[in-house]
C-alpha cells in the first residue's frame, strides 16, 4: 500500500498475467477487478469502481477474446 492524497491509503494492483483472455471487458486477478476499454486498463477493489488507470508496466503482453460479446473493430456489445 502507498500513501494517497490527504493521508489515505491506496493499493497498487499487481501486474496482469502475460496473456489475458476476456469474455467481457472485466477481469479479476490478485484480489482486484480490472476493466479493459479502448486499449486501456483500469483497476479497482470492486467491480463497481472507483476505477484507477493501471500503470502501463502492469498491462498484459497480449489480450485474447473469447465468446460472442466482442466484435473486433467495434468493441464490446451492450
Amino acid at each position: 500500500m502507498a500513501a494517497g492524497p490527504h493521508g489515505t491509503r491506496i493499493a497498487i494492483a499487481p501486474p496482469l498475467p502475460f496473456i489475458v483472455e476476456l469474455i467481457n471487458p472485466f477481469y479479476f486477478h490478485g484480489g482486484f477487478h480490472y476493466h479493459y476499454n479502448n486499449d486501456r486498463w483500469y483497476y479497482s477493489r470492486s467491480q463497481g469502481g472507483p476505477w484507477i488507470d493501471l500503470p502501463r508496466d502492469r498491462y498484459p503482453k497480449e489480450v485474447r477474446y473469447k465468446g460472442k460479446d466482442y466484435d473486433k473493430g467495434k468493441g464490446w456489445k451492450r
